[in-house]
């Protein structure tokens, strides 16, 4: 009864789950092999046996509490029980031996199984070790590329393999020593990558300012080649549209496009500055790096802006201009491609600084300048540097106006210099004739000035109607319209044609025809030279038409808006004047000469015993000058010219014999002396009548003849001679006869007519009828001119 509890409380103290298991397991029949091999391995083979006891214990209560129930069984029961724990020894002795092999087996592999572990540990540390070691010898390949990139100049490559390193290897560093050094590192090495890319942009920034001289000149090179093809073009187009206009003819245009890249032309490189750009972006200093840029860019466009005073600006101006040209050009390229480094407006502030300073020095140096070469040189390549910047987007006007307030001195300048030119051409000239022994100089001297003729080419060698001073006066005036027109052109002014024709007419008038009057009137000319002045008049008179031509050509006008009368230079009816002031003067200097020709009737003998068989020999003297005179001047004057200068010597003639007789110093002349000045007048008249008629002048003026122009000395010496004088108090008679004389000089002419030879004896002689009733006649005649006045 005792040993009941005990086994309860032996039962009660095992481990109650574990033997459910056991008693689960021996109660299905189930194989408690792999459970014993488990408690072996496990290393609590006792434990197993203490289990299996406690299930045999409680199969011993069972069974006891069974054979209770079934006494007669359990007797039977505990027989079969007996067999059983006899089995069970034998199983107990078989398990002993068992567990001992097991020990004895187990006892080695545990210390394998130990020795496993510890592998297995190993391995594992190996593996995280060999993963750390991995991690870091990444990240130490991405530092040695970095540096490699930062050594080689490749701060991009560097700065994304940092970014790299950043986001995906830092955190994960396992060596907290190398993460923090890397940490310490990194803005270090972008501290170093940023001066190093600022340097490299400081490098081109020195660079691109020694360049953008070239690149100015390259640029306004091309502007100027552009401008010269298109001159090219309009001067054949005009050319083919007057020949369609002159021969109604079918013309084809073609149009010659040449397309020329600018990135081609003009090479520079930005590269460095969009390095820099994306490198400042990268590192978060965008706008950092564009002020920097556009303070030093402000810095260099001051410094390109100073004028060097050591140097004259009609040597510098080039490349002061190139170096602005050059640097917006850069600008403009900086604008379109670097991707928001420069703001528009930005770039108007540096163009409006630009152009204030260049109005400023544009205007000071022209206002020094005291050549009209010196200004155009300077013009012309402001007017380029127009031309190119407004290609990139650039307002000019302002710059270009400064030309515009210019133009009044530059013509000034230009005016004074042809002055001068012209001044050289006439006191060097020597107011000979041209002779051209070669069909280029007439080409070059007449052709090429329209002052032909015809347009038939003459037989060589060909004396020109003009002296050399034609030719080169009109080169003067065709020099001064290209350069009038090449100020004028391009700067600005559409229609500029009527200021070239307004500062021709000037030159024409203020220069060439005052020092053409100048000339005339200096007293140093002779009658060659006055004739030969007056014939170049003429024909300057006619090249004013090529002058407005040639200056409508050069302006792009057709020349035939410029043929009609109404937009005729005022310098063609100022030169005509001038024309007939020089006639005047020519006819001044011939009068003289012929004065001193007529001077010698002092000399005459006016009260000769006999009647003369000729002319006086003064007389000759004169017709042979005035035949030199005349054909001198029908080779090189028009007709009309010739008329004026033949008529108006033939005219001072008369006069000058009419003042013979008035002269004081003839007292008294006889009819012998009337005679010799009759024979004089006849070879004056025959003279003339030939020189009018072998002139042509015939057909021409059929009422007025040079014959004519001897009147009054005809009518004096026909009322000398005649057997009636008295007649001349007749009106009628008079007025057909006598109409040119006056009362008064014929009076005075008739008191010192005595018709009687200055002898001793003359009052003696005989006398017939015919002179005693003349010398009646002409005493009437004195008496009733001596009552008349």
């Amino acid at each position: 009864m005792n040993a009941k509890p005990k086994r309860r409380t032996v039962a009660e103290n095992g481990d109650v789950g574990e033997d459910l298991v056991l008693a689960t397991l021996i109660g299905n029949g189930e194989d408690l092999g792999p459970m014993v091999k488990h408690a072996f391995e496990m290393g609590r083979p006792e434990t197993l046996l203490h289990q299996l006891k406690i299930v045999v214990k409680k199969k011993e209560v069972e069974i006891e509490d069974l054979c209770k129930l079934h006494y007669e069984e359990f007797i039977l029961a505990v027989d079969e029980l007996r067999g059983v724990l006899v089995d069970a020894e034998e199983l107990k002795s078989e398990l002993s031996s068992d567990n001992f092999r097991l020990q004895e087996v187990g006892s080695a592999l545990l210390l394998k199984l130990e020795h496993l572990l510890e592998s297995y540990s190993i391995k594992k540390n190996v593996t995280e070790a060999t993963q750390m070691s991995r991690n870091c010898v990444q990240v130490l390949d991405l530092c040695v590329k970095c540096n490699s990139h930062i050594s080689d100049g490749r701060f991009y490559p560097a700065l994304k393999t940092i970014d790299l390193i950043e986001k995906n290897y830092l955190k994960d560093i396992p060596v907290k020593s190398l993460r923090m050094l890397i940490e310490k590192r990194i803005p270090v090495i972008k501290s170093h990558i940023e001066k190093k890319v600022t340097s490299q942009v400081n490098e081109w920034l020195v660079h691109i300012r020694s360049t953008a001289k070239d690149i100015g000149q390259t640029a306004i090179g091309y502007a100027a080649s552009a401008r010269q093809r298109d001159e090219d073009m309009l001067s054949r187009q005009r050319k083919a549209e007057e020949q369609s206009c002159s021969e109604f003819g079918d013309f084809t245009y073609s149009l010659d496009v040449e397309e020329i890249d600018e990135e081609s032309i003009l090479k520079f490189d930005l590269t460095p500055l969009y390095r820099a750009y994306h490198i400042h972006t990268c590192l978060g200093l965008k706008e950092q790096f564009r002020d920097y840029y556009y303070k030093n860019r402000l810095l260099q466009l001051s410094s390109d802006l100073q004028i060097s005073s050591a140097q004259p600006f009609l040597e510098s101006h080039q490349t002061f201009l190139a170096q602005i040209a050059g640097y917006f050009i850069v600008e403009d390229r900086v604008l379109r491609t670097a991707g928001g480094l420069l703001l528009s407006t930005q770039v108007e502030t540096m163009w409006e600084t630009a152009v204030t300073k260049v109005m400023s020095v544009l205007d000071d140096q022209f206002s020094h300048m005291d050549t009209a070469s010196h200004i155009l040189l300077v013009k012309d390549y402001v007017t380029l540097l127009g031309t190119t910047l407004r290609q990139y987007g650039y307002e000019v006007g302002p710059i270009l106006e400064i030309l515009n307030s210019s133009r009044e001195k530059y013509h000034e300048l230009l005016l004074a210099e042809c002055r001068e030119q012209i001044t050289d051409v006439l006191t060097n000239d020597t107011y000979e004739q041209m002779v051209m022994k070669k069909e280029t100089d007439y080409q070059s001297n007449v052709l090429m000035f329209h002052l032909q003729n015809s347009d038939l080419m003459p037989a060589f060698p060909y004396i020109a109607p003009f002296s050399s001073m034609v030719p080169d006066c009109c080169r003067i005036v065709r020099s001064f319209i290209k350069d009038s027109v090449n100020y004028l052109s391009y700067g600005g002014q559409m229609n500029f044609f009527n200021f070239v024709k307004n500062y021709l007419d000037k030159l024409l008038i203020d220069v060439l025809n005052e020092v053409i009057l100048n000339t005339i009137h200096s007293g140093a000319t002779g009658v060659s030279q006055a004739m030969q002045i007056a014939a170049n008049i003429a024909v300057l008179e006619r090249a004013c038409d090529f002058f407005l031509q040639h200056a409508a050509q050069l302006c792009g006008i057709p020349i035939r808006s410029v043929e009609r009368p109404q937009v005729s230079l005022t310098a063609k009816v100022v030169l005509k004047t001038s024309r007939d002031e020089a006639y005047l003067a020519l006819l001044s200097l011939v009068n003289s000469k012929l004065d001193e020709f007529m001077g010698l009737t002092e000399n005459v003998n006016w009260t000769p015993d006999d009647m003369p068989a000729g002319p006086h020999e003064y007389i000759n003297e004169v017709v042979i000058y005035l035949d030199t005179v005349m054909s001198t001047a029908q080779q090189i004057l028009p007709l009309d010219a010739l008329y004026k200068v033949g008529s108006g010597a033939l005219e001072h003639i008369s006069n000058s014999i009419l003042a013979a007789f008035l002269s004081d110093s003839v007292k008294r002349f006889n009819a012998n002396a009337v005679v010799g000045m009759n024979n004089d007048l006849k070879a004056l008249e025959s003279f003339a009548d030939d020189r009018f008629n072998s002139a042509g002048l015939s057909g021409i003026y059929k009422e007025g003849s040079f014959h004519g122009c001897l009147i009054e000395a005809r009518q004096l010496i026909n009322l000398l001679s005649s057997s009636q004088p008295e007649n001349f108090m007749n009106p009628v008679i008079r007025e057909k006869n006598y109409n040119s004389l006056d009362y008064k000089k014929v009076a005075t002419i008739c008191e010192k007519f005595k018709d009687s030879p200055d002898g001793l004896f003359g009052s003696l002689s005989s006398r017939n009828t015919k002179q005693s009733s003349r010398k009646k006649s002409m005493d009437v005649l004195k008496r009733r001119l001596r009552d008349f006045n």
